[in-house]
């Protein structure tokens, strides 16, 4: 069996991005390691959520510990940086914030854990973030560069399907507001399809996936686009996770799983 890690930004991006790769190659039998940048201190916390005074990194480390369970996670490491919140927002420059971390130091951290775990295949984001987000763009750089450190078989960048995106926004169940649909051209979210080499079908961990989702609820309340979805509309919208796999030019073929080509 191999090893895989999943590196991410802050608590609850593995849960919307990976959580369905995660749960299947944990039942697989793979190990499954999850890396987050951050405690994401800066994220926006749901009314009524934390208790007085309880501050949300604490909140937040304690819903990725329970989701990286859900998924059958083996390891849930924090590489300590703090979270930089929105493009062109202070956080951005506050020290200790990721979007300002040292290239190589960062990458010597994630590329320290790599090593130990022996990681046959590595997630990072597509260069973009998937949507801009400065800790995002920089999980693509840190994790890059720390692939090179260790020479990890496999890197995959986790992405969206643009193109999809857009054709779910015409299929908008009605009992989901229209405001509440994610608008890829506004977002500047994702990629074009025809960058994507691999599209793993996670149907059949999407009660994995959703459960995932739920306990992050300082983030992701039930009344959310993502959770208030009905079954059929949530299958539709989170039943495939999508990745570019860095070396590999698009050509037509579509991978259908991180393990492929591995002996591990």
């Amino acid at each position: 069996m191999s090893t895989l890690v999943t590196f991410h930004a802050h608590p609850d991006d593995e849960a919307i991005a990976t959580a369905g790769v995660m749960a299947k190659a944990a039942a697989d039998g793979h190990r499954v390691v999850l890396v987050t940048a951050t405690r994401g201190e800066h994220g926006e916390v749901v009314e009524g959520v934390l208790e007085e005074g309880e501050p949300l990194a604490k909140r937040r480390t304690a819903e990725l510990e329970a989701a990286a369970e859900v998924l059958g996670v083996a390891r849930c490491e924090v590489l300590g940086y703090v979270d930089s919140g929105m493009m062109g927002t202070p956080e951005n420059d506050r020290p200790g914030s990721f979007w300002r971390a040292d290239l190589d130091e960062a990458a010597g951290r994630l590329a320290a854990i790599l090593s130990e775990e022996g990681a046959d295949v590595l997630t990072v984001y597509d260069d973009h973030g998937t949507y801009g987000h400065p800790d995002h763009i920089q999980v693509h750089r840190v994790g890059v560069r720390a692939a090179e450190l260790v020479d990890v078989s496999k890197v995959y960048e986790a992405t969206v399907d643009r193109d999809h995106v857009r054709r779910l926004t015409e299929l908008r169940p009605p009992e989901v507001d229209e405001a509440e649909m994610p608008d890829p051209d506004t977002m500047d979210l994702g990629v074009a399809a025809e960058r994507i080499t691999t599209v793993v079908d996670v149907t059949g961990y999407l009660d994995k996936k959703r459960q995932a989702m739920a306990v992050h609820a300082s983030q992701i309340p039930e009344t959310s686009f993502f959770l208030s979805l009905p079954a059929e509309a949530f299958a539709a919208a989170f039943g495939q996770e999508w990745f570019i796999l860095r070396g590999r030019r698009p050509d037509g073929v579509v991978e259908r799983d991180l393990f492929d080509g591995l002996t591990g």
